[in-house]
């Protein structure tokens, strides 16, 4: 099994033992300006009316996404994390 593997697997039994869904789920990334990745990160959670605000670095060269959205299941979590890691450059917290 990889490192991201073990990861989600581990996320996964977190989430199940620690929360009761559905819930308020907060998701943090950075980004880097020089793209589109933050289009892209708030195109993944568009359908679902999420809570997004960003913030630009002292620098500007990186902008910080927060993402609160309701999901209902540790394996929702997971598919946005594993969506999100698709976008180049993104780092998620």
């Amino acid at each position: 099994m990889g490192n991201k593997e073990a990861f989600y697997v581990k996320l996964k039994e977190s989430l199940d033992n620690t929360t009761k869904f559905p819930t308020a789920y907060l998701y943090k990334f950075i980004v880097p300006t020089s793209g589109s990745q933050l289009e892209e990160v708030e195109e993944l959670f568009k359908e679902k009316l999420a809570k997004i605000s960003s913030k630009e670095s002292k620098t500007g060269k990186y902008v910080s996404v927060s993402i609160n959205v309701k999901l209902f299941s540790a394996n929702e979590v997971i598919s946005y994390y594993r969506k999100a890691e698709k976008i180049e450059g993104i780092i998620s917290l």
